[in-house]
């Protein structure tokens, strides 16, 4: 959840507050030594006592920032070990621009079996800077002499020349934090957008006015704006399966530059409106101007579009076209690195390059479509409260046929027309055109993870069950199934390593139809033996009718979640069994038929059994209609996964008659 704090920050009146100052470094108490777990949340390993920081653009003509951090962690035992690994990431553009870190203090505090406290602080010369990437450094140290109870402080200071990117603060960890607190003070030349993220609200929202704080040179002064921003009792935010960037749930403030004065007076807009970023899309060398080259393309077409007789036929072809033509390097970005003519000649390119070749190609053969700015799940939401380029990272095509449109990544040749790859199914893109003004569009799942087994099984005398499995997937399971196969070398490679991972069936015959139909059914026919018993001379036996892909255990164990499942597309599986078995067996236990729904058609789980002479019928049906279920529809989702991992954890039992 992102929302607006505030406005406008430095035009604050004066205000007869009292701010917090920085906690005493080293000073413990022995009731924080003795703690043996913490109160709010008894699971957590380890838990931040008190954390403080302090941002502010300095005086002097280079007017770096600086960023001031303090944080004090008790450990509970072994598992929260990881807290005293502390990695301190560092922005450098070049040589010349950097971030750096100096100050560092740590200091382990512990106490052993006798009472005896030591203190161990860390020794400078294990502080080591790594180098990450191009733009990033890590300074990075270890705790030294940790042991369960103990409590590790550490401090640092941070400068940084990109006083444009002010310091965020991350209220929220992996583990929780009993008070933490944040001071920004802003000179009143700098105007700062401030928005706070999260589902977590502050405890403590202050303001001051600082007079005459700034002073760059040149006889120039002003005042500052100190904002103080503070939670307590902060609850850890726990990963679990299917959630996006745990960005987009974290509880922090951040901080966007809207505009500055310079030192001769003149307001300098940063902030954009999207309609200057439309007519600076419009313009980019490596964008817009990429879009309009449909001269490429015009006479590579002619082959392609022959026999097609209106506009979605063209765009299926065109869209083919360009999937068979490059492959993916796997970078990401919505410009292209040296333009789509050089990728097209090398049939290799990032994102932007086959995308943008699409849209190029699509305009050739005469079919509407605009670009698709986007950012994928694994890179957070967009911010929609001001325009910011940086926070997309990806960027696909919109075809417009009629009363119906299509979007369109043809970075992977296994996806069908108007099917997005999950990555891109994340909130909302912003549609540019050429031609009109951008605006927003969902970003939704056109089809569902769909797939059906059908088995007909009979069980022998001699304890083998023999009979046919029979698959067929559609949307993104057929997708998924593909790409399964795909990266085997061959169909046969496919089954041969998927008989080696079930031990007890053995695959005798196999047909795989519509692998390179992507607009068809994956359909899959297994002829099976299935090594399930030694013999049937004896009184009873089991059987789990329940074995193909079963539910091993539940994903959701959290006993309350703050944040949305989001599984991307709706999914719908069904799984019929028909068991036929010897005349000399009857059936001594039937499990009851079960039954289960979500609240407001959210989705169902239903398993039936039934019997009719020596046949046995299972059905089982998982109906998850929603590709995003919010935090008060977790305990209900949690229960229907219960309700399935406990059926199908169900043996029927045979007996001799």
């Amino acid at each position: 959840m992102k929302g607006s704090l505030l406005g406008v920050l430095l035009s604050l009146a004066p205000l007869l507050t009292v701010f917090a100052q920085d906690f005493q470094f080293g000073v413990h108490n022995l009731e924080e030594l003795d703690q043996k777990q913490y109160a709010a949340d008894a699971t957590a390993n380890a838990v931040v006592l008190r954390e403080f920081g302090t941002a502010r653009i300095s005086s002097g003509s280079r007017t770096p920032l600086i960023f001031d951090y303090h944080v004090r962690i008790k450990i509970f035992n072994s598992k929260g070990f990881d807290q005293g690994d502390v990695i301190i990431p560092i922005y450098k553009t070049d040589n010349d621009r950097f971030e750096s870190v100096s100050q560092i203090k740590a200091v382990t505090i512990s106490q052993d079996e006798n009472g005896n406290i030591s203190r161990t602080p860390l020794d400078e010369k294990k502080v080591y800077k790594e180098n990450k990437n191009k733009h990033w450094d890590h300074v990075k140290f270890a705790m030294p002499n940790m042991r369960d109870g103990c409590i590790i402080e550490y401090s640092y200071q941070l400068e940084s020349p990109y006083v444009f990117n002010f310091r965020s603060w991350i209220f929220q960890w992996d583990i929780p934090k009993v008070y933490s607190e944040y001071i920004a003070s802003i000179p009143a030349v700098y105007n700062y957008n401030v928005a706070l993220k999260g589902g977590q609200p502050l405890t403590t929202n202050k303001a001051e006015l600082e007079k005459d704080c700034f002073n760059p040179g040149g006889g120039v002064k002003a005042d500052c704006s100190k904002l103080l921003f503070a939670m307590k009792n902060i609850p850890a935010l726990v990963e679990e399966d299917y959630m996006t960037a745990a960005s987009n749930f974290r509880s922090a403030i951040t901080f966007e530059l809207s505009d500055y004065v310079e030192y001769n007076g003149y307001k300098r807009k940063v902030t954009q409106e999207w309609k200057d970023i439309d007519l600076e899309l419009k313009k980019e060398t490596l964008f817009g101007a990429q879009i309009k080259k449909t001269d490429l393309f015009k006479g590579r077409l002619e082959p392609v579009l022959q026999g097609t007789t209106d506009e979605l036929s063209k765009a299926k072809a065109v869209y083919a076209y360009i999937q068979k033509s490059f492959k993916w390097n796997k970078s990401r970005h919505f410009y292209s690195e040296d333009g789509i003519k050089k990728a097209l000649e090398n049939h290799t390119g990032n994102v932007a390059d086959i995308n943008l070749s699409l849209l190029a190609a699509l305009g050739a053969a005469g079919v509407d479509a605009d670009a698709v700015l986007l950012s994928t799940r694994d890179n957070g939401i967009i911010n929609k409260l001001y325009p910011v380029l940086s926070d997309f990272n990806y960027v696909v095509a919109k075809v417009n046929i009629g009363d119906n449109s299509y979007l369109l990544d043809a970075t992977d040749p296994l996806l069908p027309f108007g099917l997005l790859p999950i990555r891109c199914i994340n909130d909302q893109g912003r549609v540019v055109s050429l031609t009109k003004p951008s605006y927003w569009t969902d970003l939704k799942a056109s089809q569902k993870e769909s797939k059906i087994y059908s088995l007909k099984l009979e069980l022998a005398e001699t304890g083998k069950i023999k009979g046919t499995i029979t698959g067929y997937s559609k949307g993104y399971e057929a997708y998924n199934k593909r790409s399964a196969i795909k990266d085997f070398n061959s169909v046969e490679e496919y089954v041969e390593n998927l008989d080696e991972k079930m031990p007890r069936i053995k695959i005798l015959n196999f047909d795989i139809k519509n692998l390179d139909s992507l607009e068809n059914s994956v359909v899959e026919t297994y002829e099976v033996e299935i090594d399930a018993y030694d013999n049937l001379n004896r009184e009873q036996i089991s059987f789990n009718p329940y074995f193909m892909d079963p539910i091993q255990e539940n994903p959701f164990k959290l006993d309350k979640r703050s944040y949305p499942v989001d599984w991307g597309a709706p999914s719908d599986t069904r799984v019929n069994v028909v068991l036929v078995y010897p005349d000399t067996f009857e059936l001594a236990n039937k499990p009851g038929n079960v039954g289960l729904a979500l609240p407001e058609g959210g989705g169902r789980y239903m398993a039936s059994m039934e019997q009719e002479g020596n046949q046995l019928t299972v059905s089982q049906m998982t109906q998850l209609n929603k590709s995003i279920y919010l935090a008060h529809e977790y305990p209900a989702l949690k229960e229907l996964f219960n309700k399935m991992v406990q059926t199908q954890k169900v043996e029927v039992i045979f007996k001799k008659k």
